[in-house]
């Protein structure tokens, strides 16, 4: 997965699954750190040397692989600056801390998005589709702050943003009529397949 520098705390979930999906191993070298350099006393100083045993020579390759795959999931422009750190670990830490947001910053996003959601409504420039889409990036971005919603309060925040939207088409031959006509069998057909009943939640309460 790609990181986007604007959800971070969805990429790390993301990662962390295909780490442990792919290879366990790799992640216990992030979070544990590279295996102890090998090293030997040569000309009485302590030196690194090449890996010589089985174990060293596979936990060296669980940290490139490792930290490849950090690299890889970067944007182009960031690869270069990250690339500096030479361990899983040590690039993780530094990931999180150029991309990952401290408590108030969290705190002022969730507000702002509590808001937008709130007053969310569609538009009569929008399709379906976009309100759908926008309301729905709205809804993963506040699940990603740990933000509850009701989706009995989703599924009204939807219908109503597409039946305000045909109170705003003008009347002109009709037009109106049948583009209402044809958001309430819309609306209708969506109450169905939510198996929310009518009595329960009448359709006025949308209108």
């Amino acid at each position: 997965p790609i990181l986007n520098p604007n959800e971070f705390d969805l990429w790390k979930i993301r990662i962390e699954q295909y780490f442990l999906m792919t290879d366990y191993s790799l992640w216990e070298v992030i979070l544990n750190g590279d295996y102890p350099t090998p090293t030997r006393v040569i000309d009485g100083v302590l030196q690194p040397v090449a890996p010589t045993t089985v174990e060293q020579r596979l936990a060296r390759k669980n940290e490139l692989k490792a930290r490849g795959t950090f690299l890889m999931a970067l944007p182009a422009k960031h690869q270069l600056k990250f690339n500096t750190h030479k361990d899983a670990k040590t690039l993780m830490e530094e990931i999180k801390k150029r991309f990952g947001r401290n408590t108030e910053t969290k705190k002022v996003q969730k507000t702002l998005l509590k808001q937008q959601y709130e007053n969310f409504l569609g538009s009569s420039s929008k399709s379906l589709d976009q309100i759908h889409d926008r309301l729905q990036k709205l809804i993963n971005q506040l699940e990603i702050l740990r933000v509850s919603l009701s989706q009995e309060d989703i599924n009204l925040k939807f219908l109503r943003s597409y039946l305000l939207i045909g109170r705003l088409i003008p009347s002109s031959g009709g037009i109106r009529q049948i583009w209402r006509n044809k958001v309430l069998m819309i609306c209708l057909t969506a109450l169905r397949s939510m198996r929310l009943r009518l009595r329960v939640l009448p359709l006025q309460a949308l209108l």
